[in-house]
Order: C-alpha cells, then structure tokens, then sequence
C-alpha cells in the first residue's frame, strides 16, 4: 500500500509534467523536422548541381534521317557561331552520323520509335530543336528537365497542316509568313492555350536549296519530265486514282520519275508494293527513294502531287509549275478542322498549277503542257513566295539568333560563353 501511495502525483503536478511531456516532444518533433529540411536541402542542392553540370545546352532531333537536309542549314550556321550542339537521329543510316565538316556538332544515334522517345521524355536540356510535331500528344512527353522547346517546320505551308494538336505544347514556333502566325493564334484561342512565342524567321532548307540550285548545273532533259510526287493515308494520289495515274501518264511519253513520301512505305505497304511490282523501272520510268529529293526536283519540268509539302519547295525554290489532284482532303484528324477560314495551301493551289481530277486525268497531257506554258503560274508563285518564305537567304541566320537568345534566357549564360554539350 505504501508503495502505491509513493505512486501518487497528485492532479496539479500530473498535469504540469504532461505540459512538460508535451512541449519536450513538440521540440523534438519540431527539431527532427528542421534538421530533415536541411538535410534534403543539402542532398537536392547536391542532385541539382550535379543535374546542372550534365545538363545539354543545345539538342536537335531528328525524327528520320530525311530531316537533315532541314536542319543542316542551322547546323552551318550554329557552328560557324562556336556553338557546340547535340543531334539526336532515329536513323542509323542518317547522313548527319557520318559528317565531318562540322567542328561543333556531335551527332548519335538513339534507337528507333519508342526506344528514341523513352530517352527525350527524361532528357536532361535547356534548349530542344525539332521539327516532329506531336509533343505531349503521343509517346512523346515533356521532360520536366527541359528549360524550353523549339519547333522548326519542315515545309512552307499551314502550320495547322499537321495532326491534331501538334505544335500546342512547344514553347516557341520558328515560322515563315503571317497566315502561319494567325492560325496558332486561333488553334490556341478556340483551345484556351497559353500564348506560343512566335517568330518569322524564313525557311533555312529551302533557302539552301535556292543556293544549292544557282549553283548546280542547269537539267537538260531531251524529253520532258514530270515527277508525281503523292503523300500518304486515304487522301493521296495513289489511294483517289490508283495506279490510273501512272497509266495515264505513260502515254504522255515524257519521262517519268516516281517519288512518293516516306511515310506511304509504312502506311500503305501493300498497296505500294504492288504499284513497285507493277510498273518496274525502265527507260522512261524510275522510282525515287533517296533521302535527297534535290536530283529528282531539278531534273522534273512539272510536279504531279496532291497535299504534300514537296509542292512547294518544288514550286517556289525551283520555279516551276504543279499539277495538285482534287483528292477531296478531309480535315478531320488534323488542325485545319478548326480554322474559320479556308486553309492557305488550298486557297494557293489555283495560282501554281491546274487541278487533277477524275473528269480530266484523260487529257493528263494537255493539262502539263498548260501550267509550263502560262505565264499566269509564274505571277502565282511570286505571290506564294512573299506570303510564305519572308526573310529569303536569312532564315539559318535568323534561327540561330533566336535559339542562342533563348538559350541565353533560360541558362542566363552571355552569348560570349562556352556553349558546351
């Protein structure tokens, strides 16, 4: 009992040392905290720092070893500058991985499809290049270690020519003519997007091909030449017409050189192989699957396409006239679907060339020996060119201005520094 009594704390006291208790925990809890802050403190510092240092200052990627002819320009240009740069390909046979020239570039190989796209989803940059739309659309997301994303084009057409949603998520777009401007402006008020930096900058690649063709020996074609020239999916040349293109056209009797894109290899394999195993190489007949389109633009006297970009380096750089087919393009996977107003490239078409359709592929003849024979083409495609390329022979210089002052902005590193990757 009296060992009981010894046990007794009576109410006042109980309560003073549970007060006690209490405040000695609450210092502790509050000491564990404050020391856990600086401890994560120092060991984030630690990974941002390091994060830092392997950090790319400049990346370019290229979604297909074609895009090189696109990005070289900027490449020149870039290192003539001394800036160092890193060129991502998804092309083992990429013409980039064997250049020489290029003292400030190197260049790698990262794996096809996903294997490519799990590597720019985690990359480490302050500045990304490409001209692949689809960022944080498809398989491929935003790194939330990259400061800032550049979209280049690849064609002197509508900006909302691409699939639905492809340029919404890169921070800038490098563009060539004003109708481009007003598009993105319109896709990002009808979507409530946050406003893209947008600049006209010109088209480099096209501006090399300007050069590349004053400086190339001048095509002599004891016949005329005709190059068809159709893009993929269900609105192409081959998936409208068939092969009844190919069989009109032979009985022109002009030479013929066949270069369909890339992509219709993938898409439409079947129907491709078939035409190939149809209508094989010959004398008047050759099939052009070169990563280089310049020998076959320079060669042909007119183009037969239908949407394709091609058009119009062909029309507008090499001067010369089209035929477009009336395919019926259907909008709806892409971001014309949502323009007000009638896309450019189609509201164009009529002062480059004539329209193909099924009433007149029959007199396929007579409609090429008209677009080379009017001089009504020649004033269009001087039209096209100043509503579509501004800056003409400017664009590589002009695209690089912009991307070493982004990348000043977001590294807040001087034009006079060390750009290292």
């Amino acid at each position: 009992m009296n060992e009981l009594v010894n046990l007794y704390i009576d109410p006042g006291t109980g309560s003073m040392l549970f007060t006690v208790l209490i405040s000695i925990v609450g210092f502790l809890v509050y000491f564990f905290r404050v020391l856990w802050v600086k401890v994560k403190f120092v060991i984030t510092r630690g990974k941002m720092d390091k994060m830092d240092k392997s950090k790319i200052p400049l990346l370019i990627f290229a979604e297909a070893k074609r895009y090189w002819e696109v990005f070289e320009p900027i490449v020149a240009e870039l290192d003539k500058r001394g800036v160092d740069m890193l060129y991502w390909t998804t092309s083992p046979d990429d013409p980039a991985l064997d250049q020489k020239k290029y003292e400030h570039l190197k260049v790698e190989f990262v794996g096809e499809g996903n294997k490519a796209y799990a590597k720019l989803n985690m990359v480490n940059a302050a500045v990304v290049v490409a001209s692949t739309p689809g960022l944080d659309v498809y398989q491929w997301k935003r790194s939330k270690f990259v400061d800032h994303y550049v979209h280049v084009q690849h064609a002197a057409n509508d900006i909302a020519g691409y699939r639905m949603f492809g340029v919404d998520y890169f921070d800038s777009i490098l563009l060539s003519g004003q109708y481009q401007i007003d598009e993105v402006r319109e896709l990002e008020k009808k979507r409530n997007l946050p406003a893209k930096e947008l600049e006209l900058v010109g088209i480099p690649y096209m501006d090399s091909m300007r050069q590349k063709i004053k400086d190339a020996p001048k095509a002599e074609n004891s016949n005329r030449t005709v190059l068809l020239a159709p893009s993929w999916g269900p609105n192409s040349i081959f998936n409208k017409f068939g092969t009844r293109i190919l069989d009109e056209l032979i009985k022109t009797g002009y030479d013929i050189i066949v270069r369909p894109h890339p992509q219709s290899f993938i898409a439409d394999t079947d129907m491709m192989n078939g035409i190939i195993s149809k209508y094989p190489e010959n004398e008047h007949l050759k099939w052009d699957r070169n990563s280089d389109n310049f020998e076959s633009l320079n060669k042909a006297d007119i183009m037969i396409s239908d949407f394709s970009g091609i058009i119009f380096d062909f029309t507008l750089a090499f001067d010369k006239p089209i035929l477009y087919a009336d395919t019926e393009f259907n909008p709806d996977c892409y971001d014309y679907w949502w323009l007000d107003r009638k896309p450019w490239t189609f509201e164009i078409l009529d002062s480059l060339g004539l329209k193909l359709s099924e009433e007149n592929i029959g007199d396929i003849k007579s409609l090429i020996d008209r677009c080379l024979t009017e001089t009504r083409f020649k004033e269009g495609r001087d039209k096209a060119r100043s509503e579509t390329w501004v800056h003409m022979d400017e664009g590589a210089a002009r695209t690089a201005d912009f991307i070493l002052a982004k990348y000043k902005e977001v590294s807040g590193k001087t034009h006079g520094e060390k750009v290292t990757g």
